[in-house]
């Protein structure tokens, strides 16, 4: 589901341009909702102010992607606005429908960085195929690569980047939900906007009205985003969501004890004191040697930035890492 989905933003990103892409793709987190009241029992039990919270955010997220929807219209050609708009919005769909195993997988008392190793398996099988398919087969695609071997590297650190950003999505829906750990990622539709109109200087020629669309779509969407995910989940509602664990625990043969451990942010009986084997570091020590060689042989690309907002952002980004590993380590110890 991710491979296809993230397939799918590609061609969204080329048709309505990422300022407006990126939000649009990011109503995921309205299935994301409905799926973690359905099948998780998330949101039962709990007050109406944070029902109301979650309703309302859902609301406000959906009337942002409307706006912007209507300013990506406005922008480009009518078939490739439509194109576009259809190709993110399915993206979305796609990438909501698969918090489904990551719940059941946490529920059960996974680990998020286990749960991402087996997934990485799924996401490059799947693009394999779709690269493929689409290139025509292996000898093509392989004279692609070798003809773009100056620009891998950038795509190896954009990749390596986005497992970063994914492991803490994967925490948030450990511990906050679907319901609220989803819409909280997906803030990054600012950061996307931030980047797109600052670095990359997209939407320069817009008028004033667009802009206005654009920018205010983003913010209306970051302010459902916002709302929902400070409607905190209280003990009634979690004492429904041990009874969803412990469902899925019986379901897939896990022990109660182990589960309700997991979930708690403990390491448990199981993998407590286990540590790292010599196949780990050689795993590490590949990447690490693939990740280099790519790296001598990269150039820059040959784009138009905004250096000085690139370089601000990219401090914002990682002092925000810094202080989120932090607290998810004292609290979590990355269980």
């Amino acid at each position: 589901l991710w491979a296809v989905a993230n397939t799918l933003t590609i061609f969204a990103v080329r048709d309505v341009g990422l300022s407006i892409a990126f939000p649009l793709w990011n109503s995921n987190s309205l299935l994301g909702i409905i799926w973690g009241i359905v099948f998780f029992k998330e949101l039962r039990g709990a007050d109406s102010r944070r029902r109301f919270g979650v309703i309302g955010g859902a609301l406000l997220m959906f009337a942002g992607a409307t706006v912007l929807a209507i300013a990506s219209a406005s922008q480009v050609p009518s078939r490739d606005a439509a194109r576009g708009v259809v190709a993110a919005l399915s993206a979305g769909v796609l990438w909501g429908t698969m918090y489904i195993p990551y719940r059941k997988a946490y529920l059960t008392g996974m680990s998020p960085l286990s749960f991402v190793t087996f997934f990485t398996v799924g996401e490059l099988g799947m693009m394999s195929t779709l690269a493929l398919t689409y290139s025509g087969g292996a000898s093509a695609l392989w004279s692609q690569l070798a003809g773009a071997k100056h620009v891998l590297f950038w795509l190896l650190a954009g990749g390596f980047i986005w497992v970063i950003g994914d492991l803490f999505q994967q925490y948030a829906v450990k511990y906050a939900g679907i319901t609220r750990g989803i819409p909280l990622s997906n803030t990054n539709q600012l950061w996307g906007l931030l980047w797109g109109i600052l670095v990359f200087g997209e939407l320069r020629s817009a008028s004033g009205s667009v802009l206005a669309q654009v920018i205010g779509g983003s913010m209306v969407m970051a302010v459902g985003a916002g709302v929902i995910a400070l409607s905190s989940v209280d003990r009634r509602e979690h004492l429904r969501w041990q009874e969803a664990a412990e469902r899925e625990g019986s379901r897939y043969g896990v022990r109660a004890e182990y589960t309700q451990a997991r979930i708690a942010g403990e390491a448990g009986a199981i993998g407590a004191t286990r540590r790292r084997s010599a196949l780990d570091w050689v795993v590490v020590g590949l990447a690490t040697a693939i990740i280099i060689a790519f790296a001598l042989v990269a150039r820059a690309p040959q784009i138009n930035i905004h250096l000085g907002w690139a370089l601000a952002l990219i401090v914002a980004t990682i002092a925000m890492l810094s202080t989120a590993a932090s607290a998810l380590w004292r609290a979590t110890r990355f269980n």
